[in-house]
């Protein structure tokens, strides 16, 4: 009996793949990634924007087309589509054969015993639950990192966000279960940990009564041959001096920080109900560069939020032009049903949503041309992460880089070394988000 899986959206849900890869595994599945050749195939979806949601039904779709062949006996779709839109997918696509809410994936050995037994088996449970997995994961990502989900849900409410419905409220996973999962991966390979969550920053407040992503960095510092730590979606009114020292002072965390911040008009954050104005991201955004002169920030914006001018527009054009963040993405504002956005006046139409993006983007290109081509002359620390056989080249990551978003480096070696590696490299040259260079025993 073979599985296939397809994972869509974001690092969060595919560390829920893996876990459901794991129990199946443990149940004695096989796996495939043909899905002419599986028996049951199963869509993890994502409905956090509008891109998102389309893609999920394009796969399911896509999926329930083998379903005529007699190959596949059943499709599954899981994940936050399914939570969301279980009635309307009943109806719409009567192909699919069962589904897993966000919260119940730990079920999944249950759902696909049940419905290869012809009997219908829907588990969307409370999104505040927390579903803790005992086995162990199957990495799907090359093995030399990987993510360590620490939380799961949003308390924030964001006016455009449809998380805290399709997720729950913020929950922590214990530090003991994050710390066994963590040396679980480190034996299987993985030199980077990047942990992610709606938000980290609030980690550990509903089970320990404060805020403890310090200590669980601390804990995750402990495992042996862990090279990296690296710490996304921190929320910036959240970041306190005791993770800016844990950060700082902790040498296996690098100096990264992903701080979405959305928009920088006051008027913009307290429609979408942030919880920071403009000169508070600016006094953070200071008093890291302080703390930390090498921290590599990376955030992103929302354009075209409702009720957005161009005066505001030109002012976050403003404060990214003074702030010069290393590593910046833009989304159009997606107008997502069931959230207070949705409804407030003054909507924006696509082009001008489409025009204010690439002029953030094209700002942001020249200050990541400058920012890479202030690195030229530098020695970094670079995990390898492959080789071009045709260029007789190496590429791998620097800790200002995380995996899939950020920019690569590209260098030049004698010798034979293998993805997971670290090298120092001294930069030779660059590109507007990636660097050239030379291994410095080559040098």
């Amino acid at each position: 009996m073979k599985i296939m899986f397809a994972s869509l959206g974001c690092d969060k849900n595919l560390v829920d793949t893996e876990n459901m890869l794991g129990i199946l595994n443990d149940k004695g599945f096989e796996f495939t990634d043909d899905e002419t050749q599986a028996d049951v195939i199963v869509v993890n979806t994502c409905c956090f924007i509008g891109d998102a949601k389309q893609e999920s039904i394009n796969t399911i779709l896509e999926m329930a087309q083998h379903k005529e062949d007699a190959v596949c006996k059943a499709l599954i779709v899981t994940g936050c589509l399914a939570h969301r839109y279980k009635d309307e997918i009943i109806k719409e696509i009567p192909e699919v054969d069962a589904f897993l809410g966000t919260t119940s994936y730990d079920k999944i050995a249950e759902v696909v015993t049940s419905v290869l037994e012809g009997k219908g088996f829907n588990v969307v449970d409370d999104a505040n639950r927390l579903p803790i997995v005992k086995e162990k994961r199957i990495i799907t990502t090359p093995g030399y990192f990987e993510y360590l989900k620490i939380a799961e849900g949003c308390d924030k409410h964001c006016t455009y966000c449809i998380i805290p419905k399709v997720r729950g409220n913020f929950r922590s996973y214990p530090v003991e279960y994050l710390v066994e999962q963590a040396k679980h991966l480190v034996h299987n390979g993985a030199k980077e940990l990047i942990l992610v969550a709606q938000e980290t920053t609030l980690y550990g407040t509903d089970l320990y009564g404060k805020k403890s992503l310090p200590m669980l960095i601390h804990e995750l510092a402990k495992i042996e041959d862990l090279k990296w730590i690296r710490i996304q979606y921190c929320y910036p009114e959240e970041i306190n001096d005791e993770l800016i020292e844990a950060i700082k002072n902790e040498p296996k965390v690098c100096h990264y920080l992903d701080m979405p911040i959305q928009h920088a008009s006051d008027n913009v954050l307290k429609r979408m109900g942030r919880k920071t104005d403009k000169q508070e991201l600016l006094d953070i955004v200071a008093k890291l560069r302080k703390e930390i002169p090498d921290i590599a920030l990376r955030t992103t914006l929302i354009a075209g939020f409702p009720g957005e001018t161009q005066a505001d527009h030109e002012e976050v054009m403003e404060f990214i032009d003074e702030v010069e963040f290393d590593r910046l993405g833009v989304f159009t504002y997606s107008r997502e049903e069931d959230t207070p956005a949705a409804t407030m006046p003054d909507q924006i139409d696509q082009d001008i949503m489409d025009t204010w993006r690439d002029e953030l983007m094209a700002l942001q290109q020249e200050i990541s041309i400058d920012k890479s081509t202030q690195m030229v002359g530098k020695t970094i620390d670079v995990m390898v992460e492959g080789y071009i056989a045709e260029d007789n080249t190496y590429v791998g990551r620097s800790y200002k880089d995380a995996p899939n978003v950020d920019g690569m480096v590209f260098f030049e070696c004698d010798r034979e070394l293998m993805s997971g590696d670290f090298v120092s490299v001294k930069i030779t040259g660059s590109t507007e988000y990636d660097l050239m260079g030379i291994m410095e025993e080559n040098v």
